[in-house]
């Protein structure tokens, strides 16, 4: 028996443990060989596969990014079910394991509706994906921006300035969140809540007001009430998507002129999807690995392996991709009681 395996889309620290979970379980426990899928779905469309013995694993797993590589390939646009069926019976590979987030496994449950052998792995550093408790590779991100909070609010307080950060998180705002509470933000503004200006100022306000430096956390997707385009400066990219960026840059001075405070701006961007797992998504990611070759080897296709208050369990793919997982009102509320 032969295991297809790729990671796809964006990238996150995690991805490697994963992937050393699957192919050890794999080879020790179930005696299957696997074979590494190069660039997520394009390697899979174009066939750049090679053997993945469990030599290749060693070591790998406190390793940021993803030794297969990844794309933003849409299997769809490039031959579909029927060439993806067509290279994995040239390969004898029986059975495929996809980790990615939303895009990814979007195009695994289609293709599972379509026949194809596979199983899902949830990454994404937003934390976005429902039926899964938590993603590898959020808690890493949250921490990196926790820290890079911590560092600027040393330099705001210094010169006595507001200082806001901008995190990822285009539709959801969990990194906003958890890293703003972490950090003790005096704002954090979230795409899911709408908040004016002259709210953002008044809590800029009451923190100098109380001799702190204010700081605010924003996530990229974030809206001021009253408006309705999303600050998207830099176009669209390749999937139609407005390329964010920057609504830190654009509250900065508004936040200046309106309170008089001198502020600055800093965008963390992708040092969040960089550098080493944290120790709690390299444990997570690995139970992710073994848990999807057990899954393999039932045949349980069209499902994603989950986790469930600490359980690991195995959910349906459609579940996990129809609805976004946002953050609820009363999270942002417990958190707004703080601020100011």
């Amino acid at each position: 028996m032969s295991i297809g395996i790729l990671t796809s889309g964006g990238d996150c620290p995690g991805l490697n443990a994963v992937i050393r979970g699957a192919v050890i379980k794999g080879d020790r426990i179930h005696q299957v060989e696997f074979l590494g899928i190069r660039d997520g779905w394009r390697g899979l469309i174009e066939d750049d596969i090679v053997p993945l013995p469990r030599r290749d694993v060693r070591g790998i797993s406190r390793a940021g990014g993803t030794i297969l590589g990844t794309s933003r390939t849409n299997p769809f646009e490039n031959g579909g079910a029927q060439r993806i069926r067509e290279v994995m019976e040239a390969r004898g590979m029986t059975g495929l394991i996809a980790i990615g987030g939303e895009g990814t496994l979007t195009a695994a449950r289609r293709l599972a509706d379509e026949g194809i052998p596979v199983v899902g792995v949830p990454k994404t550093i937003d934390n976005d994906l429902s039926a899964t408790d938590y993603t590898f590779g959020f808690d890493t991100a949250v921490s990196v921006a926790t820290e890079s909070i911590d560092r600027l609010r040393t330099t705001a307080e210094s010169h006595h300035r507001c200082m806001v950060v901008e995190v990822m998180g285009r539709h959801v705002g969990w990194i906003a969140l958890h890293a703003g509470i972490a950090a003790g933000a005096h704002a954090i503004l979230i795409p899911e809540v709408e908040v004016s200006i002259e709210q953002i100022c008044g809590w800029a306000e009451d923190a100098r007001d109380r001799g702190r430096a204010p700081v605010v956390v924003v996530a990229e997707g974030f809206v001021p009430s009253g408006e309705e385009q999303l600050h998207a400066p830099r176009g669209l990219d390749a999937f139609g998507r407005p390329r964010l960026g920057g609504i830190g840059e654009r509250l900065a001075p508004q936040i200046e002129q309106a309170t008089g405070i001198e502020t600055r701006s800093a965008t963390l961007g992708h040092l969040q999807r960089g550098g080493v797992p944290s120790a709690y998504d390299r444990v997570l990611a690995t139970r992710f690995g073994t848990a999807a070759v057990d899954a393999v080897i039932e045949k349980r296709w069209g499902t994603m392996v989950s986790l469930i208050g600490t359980d690991i369990e195995l959910v349906d793919l459609h579940s996990a991709t129809t609805v976004l997982k946002t953050v609820p009102q009363e999270r942002w509320d417990e958190a707004a009681i703080l601020f100011g």
